[in-house]
């Protein structure tokens, strides 16, 4: 029946809508018209200088330019096109000879033909783009730029559709031209250090680094305890005889079938004890024994029992199923070790989502922080509010928003791209019941007062529909703003729409109803919701003029500033009432009066290590909450690898952040890392310790990011998570031994002794070689992690080259020959390209060119 009403619902809410410009009788010709020139316009778009001289009113600018190429037949009669992009940088400055300039909200511009002018066939025109900021990568250029005029669909111009490369299995954007000038591309001024990682540098950089190949022990994250014996080798391919003590069979499953993938099955003599409930030993704690009687596993848990399972599975895979005698002692370093994933901004779904957490419980991972909502879209559904779904979860060009929301971060104007969708009530139910089954807490995250607009634009149509139908008080439940506010703001993200009121009654009608909604498909899938992160961060300045929130303004000191806080701790104390933990981000978290907050709160850290993250983190780990290190220094992961403009990713917070700096990361001493790295402007800064930490205090964890702006595909999200992941799966379960003893009050430099990096570089080289041996591991389940490119230089005539992990396959080829596989140096003359290759062969880096005496 809900089902059916919801049909009913969506069909009814359609035939109300005016019909679409295109339903003219004689649409046929002009449309095809349209779409030819669509398919045929040329369309390139150059970054050309991150230090130009600024047009007067900006302070700090950047220039880039689009190149239309007009083909050679034109349509008639398109003095009404318009062309609609994506440029996420403000853009207060276009400069064209044909086209007026408008920013319609958030990053979706549009150019419209000046009056009088008529498009002529062959010709070009170049737009210069003013915007704010800096564009240091060519991922910052969006796809799917558009076409309008009356009469006609919206049509996506052909020359800025996304194409997929068959040898990295990347999405590649044709009409963003290369950037190759480092001195006016790399760094806004000076000051800024930044230089690109071209194969030379990165040639330097890894032959310091070179680890050898593992031997011995390769599980990973590393064991506290891990000790090989000299006896025969238990051969664990002939199967195993399963006992379990303590528990049933479907508590590990997962676990067993990952030791199946390895090539030990069941069926055999072997005995494999499994006994949990060991008093002794504390929670997701395992004791491993393989021995010529049989394997036997203790655990606290069945978490413990399945860590050892997949601890078994690894090195099982690495001894090809005979393994020395081992016994490895284990526990986790935190008790906290998570990944985020935002669905909100592009989608990725159900079947990416269960892949990545069969990866999560292979290297022990056991949060997954869903974020399911935000300006750009809503990605769950809510049976009671089937709009949030149906219209929220989808961008196209409908200017009036009435079947979907604007065509936000390069979505294109049709709707039906991969970067639309949303989690059904099944698809979540399974997901949690995959999680669970893999001991993972799934956290859903609805990002709020602000990044809301998908939700407030979902509402505004369902208040129409039910207004229209004269069912006032039901149109009114649950609109999300006060139509009285004359408020003018932009977010961060630039737009003027995104927060919800919360001097409202039905905002948090609202929060209630999806809370509940949430906590029933957890329920449905046999695991409670334990915790909902309501964001609360870059809530911008809205309410000021709302007349629904004079009073409360009037109560808070006439401060609307103080709104955001009042909102979260309202709504983390309805949490609290529904045994629900709250868990928000640290900017907003941090605004709260700690008495009107639950004690047990939940706070994201994700100030820079350079500039909030040691304030934030110690004044919120004073207040006695649960503190989550999600500083994107280590764990944001849509930050791009290495400073250079084909590694894709935002770059505010930092230019690179490779495995080697989240594997070095040292959560307990913030301010020692300061020693190991360096501030956006790659400059070695010191970092004060202030405010000091208190005694008695410690992060509960560590968090990957990945937030989802520039990334579209589910390749993407494989590139940018791995292999990182695993270097930050390692940071969260075992100890990092050249982190100093913290001293209240004492700062660190770049290069400090007392961080002992003959120790962290043993340390990296043992975890590089573990790393390569997990890559067959990362082939089996699917995932598409990033592959290297290689470090290479062409000295006296030869060419030399080295890669990030040992044991990988570098390829070069020279004048666009074929490739060969490099076995040590060679004699060259010329350029030479070069790439490296997964383990599996199937997939390549980018290629990458070195030239003699560069």
């Amino acid at each position: 029946m809900r089902m059916m009403a919801r049909a009913m619902t969506t069909a009814a809410m359609v035939a109300a809508l005016p019909m679409a410009p295109a339903a003219f009788a004689n649409e046929a010709p002009a449309q095809a018209a349209f779409d030819r020139f669509a398919d045929t316009l040329g369309y390139r778009l150059t970054m050309v200088d991150n230090r130009p001289a600024c047009p007067t009113g900006i302070d700090a600018c950047f220039l880039s330019t689009i190149t239309l190429t007009l083909p050679d037949t034109v349509p008639a009669d398109l003095h009404s096109l318009s062309l609609y992009f994506s440029f996420v940088n403000r853009l207060p400055v276009v400069e064209s000879d044909i086209f007026d300039h408008r920013l319609i909200n958030g990053d979706l511009q549009q150019l419209t033909l000046k009056p009088g002018v008529t498009l002529k066939p062959g010709s070009t025109h170049k737009i210069k783009l003013w915007g704010v900021g800096a564009n240091f990568s060519k991922a910052f250029g969006m796809p799917n730029a558009y076409l309008v005029a009356d009469g006609v669909r919206a049509r996506t111009i052909a020359a800025t559709r996304p194409v997929i490369d068959p040898e990295t299995g990347l999405e590649i954007l044709p009409f963003v031209a290369p950037m190759t000038d480092e001195a006016r591309l790399a760094t806004k001024s000076d000051a800024d250090k930044t230089r690109w990682l071209l194969p030379e540098r990165a040639f330097a950089l890894q032959a310091d680094r070179q680890a050898p190949a593992a031997t011995g022990v390769v599980i990973l994250p590393k064991p506290a305890r891990a000790v090989q014996g000299k006896g025969k080798p238990v051969d664990l391919g002939g199967g195993i005889a399963l006992t379990l003590d303590g528990t049933d069979r479907s508590a590990l499953a997962p676990a067993l079938s990952a030791l199946a993938a390895a090539g030990v099955g069941e069926g055999g003599k072997l005995p494999l004890t499994i006994r949990i409930g060991a008093p002794s030993l504390a929670p997701e704690a395992y004791v491993l024994d393989v021995a010529a009687s049989g394997v036997t596993i203790s655990a606290h848990d069945a978490a413990g029992a399945s860590h050892a399972l997949r601890s078994l599975a690894q090195q099982a895979a690495f001894e090809q199923g005979k393994l020395k005698p081992l016994h490895v002692e284990d526990a986790p370093e935190y008790g906290f070790r998570g990944l985020h994933l935002d669905l909100g901004r592009n989608f990725h779904g159900r079947d990416e989502i269960l892949k990545l957490v069969e990866a999560m419980a292979a290297f022990k991972l056991n949060k997954l922080h869903l974020h399911l909502a935000e300006d750009e879209g809503w990605r769950i559904e809510i049976p009671a509010l089937p709009e949030l779904a149906e219209i929220g979860s989808k961008r196209c060009h409908d200017p009036e928003e009435k079947t979907c929301i604007l065509p936000q971060l390069g979505a294109g104007p049709d709707g039906t791209s991969g970067v639309n969708g949303y989690l059904s009530v099944a698809d979540y139910v399974a997901i949690v019941q995959a999680a669970a089954a893999r001991q993972i807490e799934v956290i859903p995250s609805i990002d709020m007062p602000g990044h809301s607009r998908a939700a407030i634009k979902a509402m505004e149509l369902r208040h129409a529909r039910l207004a229209a139908a004269g069912k006032t008080a039901e149109a009114d439940a649950y609109r999300l703003i006060d139509p009285a506010d004359t408020t003018a703001y932009r977010s961060i993200q630039n737009y003027d729409d995104n927060t919800l009121n919360v001097c409202l009654p039905a905002t948090y009608r609202f929060v209630d109803t999806v809370v509940d909604a949430l906590a029933a498909m957890h329920r449905q899938a046999g695991t409670p919701l334990k915790t909902f992160h309501l964001g609360a961060d870059e809530t911008a300045g809205a309410w000021v003029k709302s007349p629904a929130c004079a009073a409360m303004i009037a109560e808070n000191g006439g401060d609307p500033g103080k709104l955001t806080p009042r909102f979260i701790e309202r709504v983390s104390a309805s949490l609290a009432a529904k045994g629900l933990r709250a868990g928000g981000w640290s900017d907003g978290m941090g605004h709260t009066d700690a008495a009107n907050m639950p004690k047990d709160s939940q706070t994201n850290i994700w100030g820079v290590l350079h500039t909030g993250a040691i304030r934030e983190a110690h004044d919120q780990l004073n207040r006695g909450w649960n503190v989550i290190l999600s500083i994107p220094d280590l764990g944001y992961f849509d930050m791009p690898y290495a400073p250079h403009p084909d590694e894709g990713g935002y770059d505010w917070a930092s230019r690179g952040v490779d495995e080697y700096q989240v594997f070095g990361f040292m959560p307990d001493n913030l301010p020692a890392n300061a020693a190991t790295i360096r501030n956006i402007y790659a400059e070695g800064k010191p970092i004060d310790d202030a405010p000091t930490l208190q005694p008695g205090h410690r992060v509960a964890g560590v968090q990957a990011q990945l937030w989802s702006e520039t990334i579209r595909t589910d390749g993407q999200v494989d590139y940018m998570l791995f292999p990182r992941l695993l270097a930050l799966a390692e940071r969260g379960w075992a100890p990092a031994p050249w982190t100093p003893a913290y001293q209240a009050g004492a700062a660190y430099e770049w290069g400090d002794s007392r961080v002992d990096r003959a120790k962290l570089k043993t340390g990296w080289q043992d975890f590089a070689g573990r790393a390569a041996a997990q890559f067959p591991l990362l082939d089996r389940i699917g995932v598409a992690y990033r592959v290297a490119p290689p470090g290479a230089r062409i000295a006296a005539g030869k060419l030399e080259a080295n890669s990030v992990y040992p044991g990988t396959t570098i390829e070069y080829r020279v004048g666009g020959g074929a490739w060969t596989r490099y076995a040590g140096p060679v004699a060259v003359s010329g350029a030479v390209d070069l790439r490296t290759r997964s383990t599996d062969g199937k997939r390549a880096s980018r290629t990458v060119r070195v030239e003699p005496g560069r």
